[in-house]
């Protein structure tokens, strides 16, 4: 058996149960950590990033701390001064790698500076970088036939936006009007933006202020690992027909949803729900709105779209994130009757359909089917999934792990039974696997889950390495 000792002989490790691939004296952690632990090795990447001249993260930070709205946060305990990008990996001032399992929160889909969408981006540029929609131009509506060409039924009217907040206010806006009804139904525990409407349909006290917030009603979240009806989706959906009628005249405009909550720590909604919801509400005259902004552009492997994994066809698609790599673009898409009611008053957006910001979609469009990201999200998801189920076995701290595709979470508890949340075990476990080269994010109501969400270009070679570092760094618990 090979062992280490570490800085100060503070603790002894060895090498059992971690993994055959990875272990040198070379590929300690950091010295910067004051616990240094055995660190596997990461796979190889020939890239290297360029010189970085600009400021240090201590300069940046101070700025940050001076000009910049102090509500803004930060993760780890020492922030990371990110310079430079190249498809699953992230590097910083120092040069050093990181594999970047969070990509910026779902959103960068095809891989850190992908050249195709960077040279998209930097063509449409030179060319013009904006006019308005009062003029015609390709870009937009090239984009917009080829995303409605990814969507089913008649679903085919496209609304740009910057964000994932502006789509749903707009989808909101639009289901009010159709029906002529005010009242909402959304979920406990689900994240939809941070704007009046979007902060109403929103479902944890973390995200919402004291503003007046009207005609939303949340049902019981079809949470399989919390909820109280376990995988039960049809149970769960009783809610949403209880709450129309009791809470509302008995009729709704719209019931809301992800198919996997993003924020809310990757809570996939129990098989069944969504069918038994969305014929409930439009029983009740209301339209089915499916929040993609995390869950969509083939992020879930299996389907392209995450409502499809529940059998159901929505009446209004929202999504943003991945739809653009990093570029700030959002979409509504729905259908032409529905569509009318923006024509009985003026409805406009300055930069909505911005002709470099659709270049990029297209781009992104074009690369997720030429590089067949959907089939990997399937193939390198499920074997990540399975390999963080070997986590769970091995380590009483992780209490689920859930989620499909590139769209993963899992959730740390202090005990198993009461499903207590482990909250300052994720972060102390967040900062070392950092300092062993693994960016991961953070969720849920009560701040314990970890949150993967990589490029759709990730490899399982990556997947092995997450799942190693994870290991590592579980075990100093």
């Amino acid at each position: 058996m090979q062992r280490f000792v570490t800085k100060g002989a503070k603790w002894v490790g060895d090498v059992r149960g971690l993994s055959h691939r990875c272990y040198s004296q070379s590929s300690l952690a950091s010295k910067n950590d004051d616990d240094m632990i055995i660190s596997p090795r990461m796979p190889h990447f020939d890239y290297s990033p360029p010189p970085y001249n600009g400021p240090t993260g201590d300069e940046i930070l101070s700025k940050r701390r001076e000009f910049l709205s102090p509500s803004m946060f930060y993760f780890y305990e020492k922030p990371l001064n990110l310079v430079h990008g190249k498809m699953q990996y992230l590097f910083d001032n120092n040069g050093r790698r990181y594999l970047d399992a969070f990509g910026g929160i779902a959103t960068v889909s095809c891989g850190h500076c992908h050249p195709d969408v960077v040279e998209a981006i930097v063509n449409q540029t030179k060319r013009l970088q904006h006019s308005t929609i009062l003029y015609l131009n390709h870009a937009i509506t090239d984009f917009a036939e080829a995303l409605a060409s990814k969507l089913p039924g008649d679903l085919k009217v496209v609304f740009f936006t910057n964000s994932g907040t502006e789509a749903n206010e707009l989808a909101i806006m639009m289901a009010r009007l159709y029906t002529g009804c005010h009242d909402i139904i959304s979920l406990r525990n689900a994240y939809h933006g941070n704007a009046a409407a979007t902060m109403s349909t929103t479902g944890q006290s973390i995200w919402k202020f004291n503003v007046v917030q009207s005609g939303v009603h949340h049902a019981i979240n079809p949470d399989p690992y919390r909820g109280v009806f376990g995988s039960d989706g049809e149970k769960y959906a009783k809610d949403v027909e209880d709450l129309i009628q009791f809470g509302t005249s008995g009729r709704v405009a719209a019931f809301l949803s992800e198919a996997i909550q993003g924020v809310g720590g990757i809570v996939e909604l129990a098989p069944g729900y969504l069918p038994a919801a969305y014929s409930t509400v439009r029983k009740a005259g209301g339209l089915c709105i499916a929040d993609e902004v995390q869950a969509g552009f083939a992020r879930t492997g299996s389907h392209f779209w995450g409502f499809e994994n529940q059998g159901v066809v929505p009446d209004i698609v929202t999504m943003a994130k991945g739809i653009g790599n990093g570029i700030p673009l959002g979409a509504v898409v729905t259908t032409p009757e529905i569509a009318q009611v923006l024509t009985h008053h003026n409805y406009f957006n300055t930069f909505g359909g911005n002709p470099v910001c659709t270049a990029a979609g297209l781009a992104v469009l074009k690369v997720i089917e030429k590089e067949k990201l959907q089939e990997n999200a399937h193939v390198v998801g499920s074997y990540l999934k399975e390999r963080l189920m070997t986590i769970k076995d091995k380590h009483e701290i992780v209490g689920d792990v859930r989620g499909r595709g590139l769209l993963l979470g899992v959730e740390l508890v202090t005990d198993r039974k009461l499903k207590t949340p482990a909250r300052v075990e994720t972060l102390h476990i967040m900062d070392k696997m950092k300092n062993m080269g693994v960016l991961v994010g953070k969720g849920g109501f009560r701040g314990n889950v970890f949150r993967i969400t990589p490029p759709l270009c990730f490899t399982k070679e990556d997947a092995d390495f997450l799942v190693d570092v994870m290991d590592c760094a579980l075990s100093k618990i």
